[in-house]
């Protein structure tokens, strides 16, 4: 079971020991801490049946040191001010480690969408897109979707947008691609979590033909990086969703899973594997487990049942810092999640440039692209990592928050 991550907390944890370890002067350490903006909207909502009903919306803006603010929109019950900010920082880190010119940003309303009708969900949409609009812009804000939200979402905020400002494709990325969206980028996160992984591979010279592996997450990235690792040539020995998992030490026949999955909109009922639970499926022995669902499902009172190799956290915060500081004396590479999953926010900035160029790039042209950002950053992480002697994730944060302090000093804030 996931555990609850105070997640203000270990992002502050992660940032001080990497201001640490680069010696960043005191007065710069705290300025970077610190979120530029922070609102926090009332978003009314009339139901289908006349009642009225008042949800809390965030949109917290961290730092624009190296360009617009950018982040996504996440909708879901327990949204709240805390995390908001934490996650608006990772988005910093995140966006300076694969060097796109970009600050970071997150937002958020607290409300369940599933509870929701079609017309409800979009009513809400709307009118929290026209709470925040006095704080956003094509060159000042550009949010992108998240947890429970989705390129329709997308196209009603561009919408919304457009009624007040004008039609800007560009004020939102992770949208159709009939309405200005990139080629690749749905694929664009897990793609990116297979490229570490093969990278992460060559560095610690293990053979990905042949690895076998574990992804704790079947979703869009989950399945995305399964089906592009077994392209690869590893096997996929377990999978899991909401509903269970399904383990068989053979290797599960990807591409037929992904289209049970597609049709039946969960793994449950496939007439592969052995149904193992969630919480087994983390203790399967492999060379890579990719935990891409939630956060905190690896924490210290399951972490010595562990039985793998690497872990590459294709999800946000999947290993708590109490289990990370474990897992590192044990010898446990771990890929961090700023690395990890970057390969959404750097296709969503595609996205933007090809918004303001008003040109479509080809899907080669995005993929090859995406992989020259992904390698060059593990690169500059691994090398970091050697350096310093400390974990990838230190360096992770070590070479994105140097780049911000340079920027912020060139600036001469």
């Amino acid at each position: 079971m996931a555990k609850k991550v105070n997640n203000k907390k270990a992002s502050d944890d992660q940032f001080n020991r990497a201001a640490d370890l680069i010696g960043l002067d005191e007065k710069i350490r705290l300025s970077l801490n610190v979120p530029d903006r922070e609102l926090m909207v009332e978003v009314p909502l009339r139901k289908d049946d006349g009642s009225l009903e008042s949800y809390r919306g965030y949109r917290v803006q961290h730092n624009n040191s190296r360009g617009p603010f950018k982040g996504g929109i996440r909708f879901h019950e327990e949204v709240d001010l805390d995390e908001v900010r934490s996650l608006a920082a990772l988005m910093t880190w995140k966006t300076a480690l694969v060097d796109i010119p970009y600050g970071g940003g997150k937002g958020g309303i607290s409300v369940d969408p599933s509870k929701l009708s079609p017309l409800e969900l979009e009513r809400l949409s709307r009118r929290f897109f026209r709470a925040i609009n006095p704080i956003i812009g094509v060159n000042r804000d550009i949010p992108a979707p998240d947890v429970n939200t989705n390129p329709q979402i997308m196209a009603w905020f561009m919408d919304e947008y457009g009624m007040i400002n004008g039609h800007t494709p560009g004020i939102v990325t992770g949208k159709p691609v009939e309405l200005g969206g990139s080629l690749g980028r749905n694929a664009a996160t897990g793609r990116g979590t297979a490229i570490i992984a093969r990278e992460t591979a060559n560095l610690l010279n293990m053979n990905l033909d042949g690895a076998k592996v574990v992804i704790q997450g079947f979703g869009n990235v989950g399945s995305f990086a399964g089906n592009f690792l077994n392209e690869m040539g590893s096997k996929i020995i377990a999978v899991s969703d909401v509903n269970g998992g399904l383990f068989d030490p053979e290797g599960l026949d990807i591409p037929l899973l992904i289209k049970h999955n597609e049709k039946n909109k969960t793994i449950k009922g496939f007439s592969q594997g052995k149904a193992i639970s969630n919480d087994e499926i983390l203790n399967v022995e492999c060379d890579f487990l990719i935990p891409a669902a939630l956060g905190g499902v690896i924490h210290k009172m399951n972490v010595d049942k562990l039985n793998c190799k690497v872990i590459i956290e294709a999800a946000n915060g999947p290993v708590t810092p109490p289990a990370d500081d474990i897992l590192f004396k044990k010898g446990v590479h771990v890929v961090p999640d700023i690395l990890t999953n970057a390969g959404g926010v750097t296709v969503s900035y595609f996205e933007w440039v090809q918004n303001l160029q008003q040109f479509q790039w080809s899907e080669d042209e995005v993929n090859a692209k995406l992989e020259d950002k992904m390698v060059a950053a593990f690169h500059e992480v691994s090398s970091m990592m050697k350096s310093k002697d400390t974990s990838m994730r230190m360096a992770a944060f070590a070479v994105a928050i140097d780049r911000v302090a340079k920027s912020f000093e060139l600036r001469g804030v």
